[in-house]
């Protein structure tokens, strides 16, 4: 076997022994694209166009099948087995169907790019963008785009500094290449790096300025303030001096999937003051010795934040429910409890 290619695309030790224990006898490869039904493998030797196999189709869930950055193992030129993944980044499927969609594999850093033009910038979407990447396993960069597009650089800049918390922030302008180099180093060690933000922020301009060409199609933003889709599928592509980074198409909406602590690490300041109220079981709303309740008082935390905290807070709890038939039927119950109350306060009243 040949491994040169595939170190330059992120194969190393570690790869190599979790390779060895999960799909001993088959030929490595990591998928760059993926087509409907096809997936384009990178190997040691060459790029080849492959199928899974029966097998893997019929034994492996959905969210389990190959999606870009998955390190697989190759049986007579198709996809058999899929490595276990030291990363990903999921979100709920955008339609009716409760079900993860996992976007890219076994990515290092995520680029959370967005836009310093009036039209994107949008704290709560960096704060939902942040607990999906600290959960996800990947290390979160904030990219600000744009720099030449910004009304108020400074004041945007503070702002986002509240809710970055010690997560490397950068400013540049993929138009005018400010700033573009200082990413680079986030490529040192062959790390894969992934672009996310909503349509319209710049991502492809910004790649072929890490690139160096044209290799993605870049669109102008639309009349209504909406970015158009140029990018209509994840591409893994090698960068000059090392690394490789993924484009994805711009997300309309961003739900999140379930996330242990991601949550607490995006708002690492409000897990601390929970974590002092004076009981576990607080509700942060009459309780004495409420340290949120204090914070809020003495604006140490901002009515926004906090708000923001519970909204997303709300929207796990509500997947949890519909992933947990038992959570549900406890769910079910106390809102027949709520409303029976309420229907009889209302007779009381009535009467």
């Amino acid at each position: 076997m040949q491994f040169s290619n595939l170190e330059r695309l992120g194969w190393n030790d570690e790869v190599a022994r979790i390779f060895e224990a999960e799909a001993p006898g088959l030929d490595p490869g990591r998928v760059t694209v993926h087509h409907r039904g096809l997936w384009e493998v990178a190997t040691g030797d060459d790029d080849v166009l492959a199928e899974i196999t029966g097998r893997l189709r019929h034994s492996a869930e959905p969210g389990d099948l190959p999606v870009v950055g998955d390190w697989v193992g190759l049986r007579d030129g198709l996809i058999d087995a899929v490595l276990p993944r030291a990363s990903k980044f999921s979100r709920k499927t955008p339609w009716t169907e409760v079900a993860e969609q996992v976007l890219v594999a076994n990515v290092d850093v995520v680029f959370l790019v967005m836009g310093l033009d009036d039209r994107d910038f949008n704290l709560r979407r960096l704060e939902r963008y942040l607990t999906t990447a600290w959960e996800g396993g990947a290390t979160p960069v904030i990219v600000l785009n744009k720099t030449d597009l910004a009304h108020d650089l400074e004041r945007q800049l503070s702002e986002a500094e509240t809710v970055a918390f010690g997560v490397p922030l950068h400013a540049v302008s993929a138009e005018t290449g400010q700033g573009v180099n200082d990413l680079r180093r986030h490529f040192a060690g062959n790390m894969t790096v992934a672009l996310l933000g909503s349509s319209g922020v710049g991502k492809s301009s910004l790649i072929n300025r890490l690139l160096g060409e044209k290799h993605f199609r870049i669109g102008d933003v639309r009349a209504d303030g909406r970015g158009r889709h140029t990018t209509t599928h994840r591409e893994l592509v090698p960068v000059p001096g090392g690394g490789v980074l993924v484009d994805t198409p711009g997300l309309r909406e961003l739900q999140l999937w379930e996330t242990d602590d991601g949550l607490d690490q995006a708002f690492v300041e409000v897990a601390a003051l929970v974590a002092q109220c004076r009981f576990s079981d607080c509700e942060h709303r009459t309780e004495p010795g409420c340290a949120i309740k204090a914070a809020l008082t003495d604006a140490t935390l901002s009515r926004e934040r906090w708000e923001s905290y519970q909204k997303l807070q709300r929207e796990l709890a509500r997947l949890e429910r519909k992933l947990d038939p038992k959570l549900q039927s406890e769910a079910r119950k106390r809102w027949r409890a709520i409303t029976k109350s309420h229907r009889h306060r209302r007779k009381v009243v009535g009467h």
